[in-house]
């Protein structure tokens, strides 16, 4: 039968504890002489590149050596002798130039088993971020059209990320933020009644300059052809402005239903032209004036950003009256800070927005409120290629290839490992071809497949009747098998790091890792066999697997599938 096991409070992990002894050992060095007294830096933890030289290395030493004017191979020494035991630590070495190299035993690692197994689900939950309230926005596209990969890429990055801050412990509000304002929703709603008229109605119409010239304004213009009749009591301009609605309430239906597909929903759909309805867009500007940071210059509103260290000032309001995106940015941001309370907010916004960062920072600054509270992450362009093929327009409708699309041929799981396997600052390259493989090839079949081999070994201990909740994870001592608890062991620290950095990505890497650890022990390691104690061992070590990487596909908001 299944064991069942009681959630416990995740532990410390050992990493932070050795950083904690070997902190506090080397500021007994400095006091008992053996080292001089200087600053002492943090104390950061890493894994060795190479395997043999341990699990952990610092590298305090080498830090220490210039501003202590000492070998650090000395200073390493010096700390070394007089560190005392720590539990879980096997062995401590020195290493040239000076690291301080920590190997871990293998009894403490056989007991993370039973650790992870009590805490299941809530394995690498860490209070990092505890009592701090985050938010999130992501996507925000215009609705002046589909979404297309690059935005698939901003939508996965965000609710991955915010899967990942919740687990740390944040409180993470996920927002939309509607641009339903302005000149982008003007020239909108003139290319689609320009399209209406052209389309439904069968008269002549001449597109606006800037205006949406994709065949999906075709379309959608002729999604309202039973409006006819309403439209042809109308003047123009109410018909412009009633039809273009009409358009915007159905992109933002065609955009929430493919982003919902995606695995991507939000808390709040945040829309703009609130700002200006509240009059609260009026009271940011005049918090502006207040301090001096505006001035009028030939009819316009201009941002004095120079005064605070920016390049060139920037326009708030343009001489027509009509406001920036800029300026409605700013409201907006200080709706989230001052008006909902967010203590920190990350934005992830397109390629086309990195101009955009280093002015948004400096004027929330303008209005007191801290830049460092605000995070920028800016995704980087998607292409796609089929092998050495270059992909750039859709086969249907000769137009852009939208998110929709490649959903269709490869998979929405396929999709959201893909957009997080590099880092968010990297262009990258989408191999539809690759992504449908269904071979080891393939990272995202290779991962799924790992889960899906886990629920087959499990299957059969269940058809077996074998009970393995009492078995004795001290008999696992082979390569294989420490190999994998090691990986295990890492998912906390995993998480950890990517609440810190904001770095996703880190998550498939993880995941193909622990994969890859878990064919290998399942290869040279026979599960259920003769010997009970061992096959009740190994079978605890298989569901401790199965809770990781259950996690970290959820957490990337994949399936985990138990059959493949």
């Amino acid at each position: 039968m299944t064991p069942r096991y009681v959630r416990i409070v995740s532990l410390p992990m050992i990493k932070d504890r050795i950083s904690q002894i070997l902190e506090q050992t080397t500021i007994q060095a400095q006091e008992e002489g053996l080292i001089p007294h200087v600053a002492l830096p943090e104390v950061v933890l890493e894994h060795p590149q190479n395997p043999d030289h341990g699990d952990y290395a610092s590298t305090i030493a080498l830090k220490l050596a210039r501003s202590a004017k000492m070998n650090p191979l000395n200073i390493a020494e010096a700390i070394a002798v007089i560190l005392p035991p720590i539990d879980g630590v096997e062995a401590v070495s020195i290493v040239h130039p000076g690291f301080i190299n920590f190997v871990l035993s293998n009894d403490w690692l056989t007991r993370q088993i039973d650790q992870i197994l009590n805490q299941a689900d809530r394995y690498g939950d860490s209070s990092l971020g505890h009592g701090i309230k985050l938010q999130l926005e992501f996507v925000s596209v215009n609705p002046t059209g589909p979404l297309h990969v690059g935005h698939g890429r901003g939508a996965v990055l965000g609710s991955t990320l915010a899967n990942i801050m919740q687990a740390a412990g944040y409180s993470v509000s996920k927002e939309y933020y509607v641009n339903d304002a302005g000149n982008q929703m003007g020239n909108f709603y003139a290319s689609l009644w320009a399209r209406y008229k052209e389309a439904v109605l069968n008269l002549p119409a001449e597109m606006p300059p800037d205006g949406y010239f994709g065949a999906y304004m075709i379309e959608l213009a002729r999604e309202f052809e039973d409006e006819k009749s309403k439209v042809a009591d109308m003047s123009e301009e109410d018909a412009k402005a009633y039809l273009g609605q009409l358009g915007l309430e159905k992109m933002l239906g065609k955009i929430k239903s493919d982003l919902v597909r995606l695995g991507v929903e939000f808390d709040t759909w945040f829309s703009e032209q609130t700002l200006y309805n509240s009059d609260y867009f009026e009271k940011v500007m005049s918090l502006f004036k207040q301090d001096n940071h505006v001035e009028e210059r030939d009819g316009a509103q201009w941002f004095i950003s120079t005064g605070l260290g920016e390049d060139k000032d920037n326009v708030l309001i343009r001489s027509s009256g009509v406001p920036t995106y800029f300026a409605a940015d700013i409201a907006y941001h200080h709706n989230k800070f001052s008006e909902r309370g967010f203590d920190k907010v990350i934005d992830i916004w397109g390629a086309d927005h990195q101009g955009h960062v280093s002015r948004m920072k400096a004027a929330i600054g303008a209005l007191g409120i801290s830049p460092e509270k605000l995070e920028i992450i800016i995704s980087q362009m998607v292409s796609l290629r089929r092998g050495k093929e270059s992909v750039k327009v859709s086969k249907r409708t000769g137009d852009m290839i939208t998110l929709a699309e490649v959903m269709d041929e490869v998979g929405t799981d396929v999709c959201r490992f893909v957009f997080l396997s590099r880092s968010a600052n990297s262009q990258m390259d989408f191999d539809m071809d690759l992504a449908k493989k269904q071979s080891m090839d393939n990272p995202v079949y290779y991962v799924q497949y790992g889960h899906a081999r886990i629920a087959s070994v499990l299957r059969l201990a269940h058809e077996k009747g074998i009970d393995y909740s009492q078995g004795n994870v001290s008999l696992l001592t082979e390569e294989a098998e420490l190999y994998l608890i090691k990986q295990l062991t890492m998912f906390p620290e995993i998480i950890e790091v990517m609440a810190k950095t904001f770095e996703p990505q880190n998550l498939p890497y993880y995941a193909q890792e622990l994969a890859t650890s878990f064919h290998n022990f399942y290869e040279k390691c026979r599960i259920v066999g003769d010997d009970e104690q061992l096959t009740a061992a190994r079978l605890k070590l298989v569901e401790a697997t199965r809770i990781v990487m259950a996690k970290a596909l959820r957490l990337m908001g994949m399936n985990a599938p138990e059959r493949m």
